[in-house]
């Protein structure tokens, strides 16, 4: 992918780190198109965080494509979720701010989207989150969530062919927001809001049934 070198020679120095999960991010600023005032603007990942908001990026490969739009009308519907939840929703591609506009404008499918939508035709975002693909300059379809401190907490990437399904992210999201209040505790598997946790400790080993299902 080459997602974590410069535009400039291949020189040791000149390698960036690419995003960890478990780290925090560096700070980024693109430029957008904002569906809901009909006009651009700036997408300042540091301003974000600074307003105590989680961050959610929802990279994708085009505009005026295929399974894009069917994506972006599915994180639509969850917008309104995500938001109650504390997070920033940004779409990115590689496609140039006026594309998006155009973009919104003539796509049926995307008649709710409200999310910003951000342009990295540069691609320096992109291969910081490794989802650049050199040999074809778009994005592969990658899900980031970025904690209120700018720490990456989820990573998901996609190829092409595959679209992602919103209601896993929302359920990522409420997951991530309990145990920010709850660093003590951990989400099994399927865990959705109400459902039983786990406290990880010397109790629990070879117990994890048990916990999950008392008598």
């Amino acid at each position: 992918m080459g997602c974590c070198e410069t535009d400039h020679d291949h020189d040791e120095s000149e390698f960036m780190e690419c995003a960890k999960v478990g780290q925090k991010i560096k700070h980024f600023t693109l430029e957008a198109f904002d569906p809901t005032e009909g006009g651009f603007c700036e997408v300042d990942s540091e301003k974000i965080l600074n307003a105590r908001k989680w961050l959610i990026l929802f990279f994708y490969p085009a505009d005026f494509t295929f399974v894009c739009p069917t994506e972006l009308a599915d994180l639509a519907a969850s917008h309104a979720t995500l938001k109650k939840l504390g997070a920033e929703v940004v779409s990115v591609s590689t496609d140039s701010k006026f594309v998006h506009l155009a973009w919104k404008t003539d796509e049926r499918l995307l008649q709710d989207v409200k999310f910003l939508m951000a342009a990295d035709p540069a691609g320096h975002v992109s291969r910081f989150f490794d989802v650049w693909d050199e040999e074809t300059g778009m994005d592969l379809r990658g899900t980031f969530i970025i904690n209120p401190e700018g720490v990456l907490v989820s990573s998901e990437v996609n190829f092409y062919n595959v679209g992602r399904n919103a209601e896993e992210l929302v359920r990522k999201m409420e997951a991530n927001v309990y145990l920010a209040k709850h660093p003590a505790e951990a989400c099994p598997a399927k865990w959705s809001p109400g459902d039983k946790t786990l406290t990880p400790g010397a109790d629990l080993v070879g117990k994890v049934y048990e916990a999950l299902n008392p008598e």
